[in-house]
């Protein structure tokens, strides 16, 4: 783990430091980044993703609530199967 930790580190530092023609690693990608085309990639991707992302957050209410109410199935085959397992 200290190793990657201090690929890590020198990687950020020479990313931010070393220059690679006019701009650093960093600036590049910052330059990168903000171009009309990635632009235009981005709003594509939100546009497409924005109605899986709806779904799942749909999804992700409806089992919090049904968690919250208790009126999960889950909640019911879980208990039955502990109880199968505790008998010996």
């Amino acid at each position: 783990m200290i190793i990657y930790l201090a690929l890590l580190v020198g990687f950020i530092y020479i990313g931010s430091t070393v220059k690679l023609g006019k701009r650093t690693f960093f600036g590049h990608v910052r330059a990168i980044w903000h171009t009309e085309e990635v632009q235009d990639l981005k709003d594509g991707v939100e546009e497409k993703a924005k109605p899986l992302a709806d779904r799942v957050e749909r999804g992700g209410k409806a089992a919090y609530h049904a968690m919250k109410d208790g009126s999960g199935a889950g909640s019911a085959g879980s208990s039955a199967g502990s109880a199968a397992h505790a008998t010996p």
